[in-house]
């Protein structure tokens, strides 16, 4: 079957094809960089690579674009609290964010752009909606009249047929539950850093930041936008309608949305003292890659509860997942190809294929991998796998990785080279031959401090770092 995703505007499974040529031009909320990122945060942003590595993977090229917001209402407020200019404070964030996602392996989108960089734009976008008709002006602050837009609700899907004329708000996230008109350019407070304009001094509203940006770099109409369900309303409802007020033609053609993160069956929150940064995580002790690991397992569209069991579980499937390729790379098999091996290797890949298809299904694209490893580790304990079976698995092996990246083990300074280990193990090799086995354990103790871990097998001692 195609290809094929959950659109949050129909909702409806639907196919999936770019617009034009085989380039899918994809907007991704990114971060609003006012403080680090949060394991919720993750969530999304890992949801959001899984999808981009896919469509890599099926041959599609991407233009990506994601958004740093670097002015809102917290930003100001916080960076007038510590006395600094809001570049200054934003740009610590913006590293921590590009640190964290580089550290979980995320790929850098085409494009990362920065809303403070883009104002003459909107500035010029709300002067266009405002000789459509679609705008007010109030105590010197610009708002979007949402009655103006007749398709006002067709995402989140809510009956805004009782919308009450003129009620408005002027902070950039609100209560759900209501549909009032939104600032699009907003009049500063005492001592607030703002612009100065043609429609007067102030900021943009974070709606447009977003509408903006999008439009200028990928076109009209986007073939995906995709964030966290909680921008479903009122932030993307807000893009569709100055977008489309703007073009007359649809903003984007697919929304794609993923769910929120428990910790522990709660709602993640500073005040229940489950707030937890990937920086808090890897001073526990988690390599980035399990919390990469964790993110990912569960479908997109599904909520996810994140807990310490989970960790440890994501980090005995990825020992497991590694166990098997040093199996491949390092055991002796006799010659040969197995076909009924190589048939069951072309059957996983298959299902591991058609899973991701399916609105990226990532449990059951896991499924595939752990059941074939199971058959594969009965085949060779039973002599049954041949040397002729081995490349298949590793190329199976390396096109799971394309996607879940987690196989490579991160990097710590143990300050001991490949070629390091491998003069311990010739010389731990040497003095069990001479039967000095404590010589032989002060070595395997010398190398599982340097984060080396020893396997004796059959045909000789195999290693892997921690």
């Amino acid at each position: 079957m195609a290809l094929r995703f959950y659109n949050t505007l129909t909702q409806q499974v639907e196919p999936f094809s770019p617009l034009h040529g085989n380039t899918v031009r994809m907007y991704t909320c990114g971060p609003t960089v006012y403080n680090y990122v949060h394991i919720g945060n993750l969530r999304t942003f890992t949801f959001q690579d899984i999808l981009r590595r896919w469509l890599q993977y099926r041959g599609y090229q991407l233009d990506h674009v994601m958004n740093i917001t670097d002015v809102d209402d917290k930003i100001i407020r916080n960076a007038m609290a510590e006395h600094k200019p809001i570049d200054e404070y934003t740009e610590t964030y913006t590293q921590a964010f590009l640190e964290d996602t580089a550290a979980l392996r995320l790929e850098r989108p085409e494009r990362m752009v920065k809303a403070t960089k883009h104002i003459p734009d909107m500035v010029h976008a709300i002067e266009e909606l405002g000789a459509r008709g679609y705008t007010y002006q109030s105590d010197g602050s610009v708002y979007y009249r949402i009655s103006k837009f007749p398709g006002y609700g067709k995402l989140s899907h809510n009956d805004f047929s009782g919308i009450r004329a003129g009620a408005r708000v002027d902070v950039d996230e609100y209560d759900k539950a209501n549909a009032r008109d939104f600032v699009l350019w907003k009049a500063p407070k005492d001592g607030e850093p703002f612009w100065e304009s043609e429609i007067g001094p102030g900021r943009p509203g974070w709606h447009i930041e977003c509408s903006v940006m999008a439009m200028k770099y990928l076109g009209e109409t986007l073939d995906i936008h995709a964030g966290g369900v909680d921008l479903i309303f009122p932030h993307h409802e807000n893009e569709i309608a100055q977008s489309e007020a703007l073009t007359s033609k649809p903003f984007a053609r697919f929304w794609l949305h993923s769910e929120f993160l428990n910790i522990e069956a709660q709602k993640m929150s500073k005040s229940a003292g489950n707030f937890y940064t990937l920086r808090d995580l890897m001073a526990q002790g988690y390599e980035p890659e399990v919390v990469r690991y964790l993110l990912a397992s569960v479908p997109y569209r599904k909520k996810l509860n994140f807990t310490t069991d989970g960790l440890k579980a994501a980090s005995t499937a990825i020992e497991r997942l590694r166990n098997f390729k040093l199996r491949l790379e390092t055991d002796k098999y006799p010659d040969g190809v197995n076909e009924k091996i190589l048939e069951r290797t072309g059957a996983a890949l298959r299902q591991f294929e058609e899973s991701l298809d399916d609105d990226l299904n990532t449990a059951e694209a896991l499924a595939a991998v752990f059941e074939f490893i199971r058959d594969a580790n009965t085949a060779m304990d039973s002599g049954d796998f041949r040397a002729g079976n081995v490349p298949a698995a590793l190329e199976f092996l390396n096109r799971f990785d394309k996607i879940f990246a987690v196989l490579e083990v991160t990097r710590k300074e143990t300050g001991m080279s490949d070629a390091d280990v491998e003069h311990l193990i010739a010389e731990r090799a040497l003095a069990k031959k001479n039967r000095d086995f404590a010589r032989s354990d002060q070595i395997r103790q010398q190398l599982l401090d340097g984060g080396i871990v020893l396997e004796d097998t059959k045909e000789g001692a195999r290693w892997k770092r921690k």
